[in-house]
């Protein structure tokens, strides 16, 4: 059976431009329809007959995409997704077949595949599909794409992609440090709403006395102290998305109120009568078993479901090894000083990064860079620099002063560099020599020297 292919306008190709995709079909019309097709569009066509031709093809290029039908010998479309899955993880596939059921597409998805079209199709819906996974790696300016090097995290940001460009509510759930609120950012700059605000709210950080006029907004004389009428976050959201981070810590008085909301898509300020119609895209996190709380009488089981529309579930760092370094160069490059160049990693530092098992995820691998960077001693980090909280309560940077392995002083960038951290961590705690400390990882005695040396160097810290 052959699909439906119809050129389309040239508008509505523009967006595909540029692909690179590789065509796995045995059926020679069909074959020549998609290539004329894609090619129609812009894209950069390699077409083979068969499984084992694409895997061919595999060894000498990396396309943006894999189009392979499903009903082929000797190495069918399954069997060609999962090999290409283990050994070029970062290359989308979507499977084609004239006998799409939801249940092997449920399996196709499950084991990696980005799509799964039912012959026959039109071919704007082949053409939007290639620009739609094509740009998985791309997001709006300013807004970090979550990093993506291990298998289980492409699948994860695969599905992030799939889930952006819907309206339904998600969960966001994985341990501290994972990066939900980095995911629950990439799915707005990804969704239709990216023109619109992303607003988000730690429910954990608020005293649930406040937290209910936070959420849902005020009007003037409301409770005492209420001076002026404030829009609640739910308002200030209107046509972009709300992140509910940390939903688990909300009180289950407050749980009831937020249950309406959500069911009603309407808002009623603290003192007012008058409902507001929303139109907003709710996000929740949580780094607890929401359904372990359920069952606890913590949580309520209504509000689980309607915020369990779409969950999407973060792995820690222990399991995706293969994401550390790409994690590590990213870290680095943000915290080197404006103009000069990050520092690197030597292959054994990178080892020991990798070895290690990363009890709190994201978090402790910033946490260990930072304190890499100030005991650098040249530009390129070595295993002597990467120091685990679990090894040592004080890494060795209380000898004054900081040397190269040459025993010449730090250079005059990397003192800067250690003076940004300090006063960083110090502006961060509010002043706080203990908390700061903690936060670099150094004992409070290692920091008042390091304070000290700042002060008789002339520079003013907080």
């Amino acid at each position: 059976m052959n699909a439906v292919v119809t050129p389309l306008p040239s508008d509505l190709l523009t967006p595909a431009a540029g692909r690179h995709v590789l065509v796995a079909e045995d059926d020679a019309a069909l074959r020549d329809a998609l290539v004329d097709t894609l090619r129609f569009a812009g894209c950069r066509v390699t077409a083979v007959a068969d499984g084992s031709a694409a895997l061919a093809a595999l060894e000498t290029e990396r396309p943006g995409l894999l189009l392979t039908d499903v009903q082929m010998a000797p190495t069918d479309g399954h069997e060609l997704l999962l090999k290409v899955r283990a050994r070029w993880p970062e290359v989308p596939v979507v499977l084609i077949t004239a006998y799409g059921t939801i249940e092997r597409a449920v399996a196709a998805m499950r084991d990696g595949a980005a799509e799964y079209l039912v012959k026959p199709f039109d071919a704007d819906a082949l053409i939007g599909l290639v620009e739609r996974i094509g740009r998985l790696a791309e997001t709006d300016p300013g807004v970090d794409a979550p990093v993506a090097a291990d298998p289980r995290s492409l699948e994860t940001v695969m599905l992030a992609r799939r889930i952006a460009r819907t309206d339904v509510t998600v969960l966001v759930t994985g341990e501290s440090g994972t990066g939900k609120e980095v995911f629950a950012r990439y799915l707005h700059a990804q969704s239709t709403r990216r023109s619109g605000p992303f607003i988000a709210i730690n429910c954990a950080a608020i005293p649930e006395s406040m937290l209910e006029a936070v959420l849902f907004g005020h009007e003037k004389g409301a409770f005492t102290g209420a001076s002026t009428a404030h829009t609640g976050k739910f308002e200030q959201a209107q046509g972009g998305t709300l992140l509910l981070d940390e939903i688990s810590e909300m009180g289950l008085s407050l749980q009831a109120k937020l249950l309406r909301v959500l069911q009603e898509r309407e808002v009623e300020r603290i003192g007012s009568a008058r409902t507001i119609k929303l139109d907003v895209r709710v996000i929740a996190t949580s780094n607890r078993q929401l359904t372990a709380e359920v069952a606890a009488g913590r949580f309520r089981e209504d509000l689980y479901y309607r915020l369990n529309v779409m969950p999407l579930k973060l792995a820690p760092l222990r399991e995706r090894p293969l994401d550390v370094l790409p994690l590590a160069e990213r870290v680095l490059a943000r915290l080197a000083a404006p103009g000069q160049a990050p520092l690197a990693l030597s292959p054994a530092a990178g080892e020991r990064l990798v070895r290690h098992g990363w009890s709190g995820n994201v978090r402790e691998l910033d946490n260990v860079l930072q304190r890499a960077v100030v005991l650098a001693g040249s530009s390129t980090l070595t295993p002597a620099e990467i120091v685990f909280e679990s090894e040592s309560s004080a890494p060795p940077l209380a000898t004054p002063p900081v040397a190269t392995a040459a025993g010449a002083p730090l250079e005059d960038g990397l003192k800067d560099r250690e003076r940004d951290l300090i006063i960083a961590a110090l502006e961060a705690t509010e002043g706080s020599r203990k908390l700061a400390a903690v936060r670099l990882g150094i004992s409070a005695r290692t920091l008042r020297y390091k304070l000290a040396q700042l002060r008789a160097a002339g520079v003013a810290v907080p």
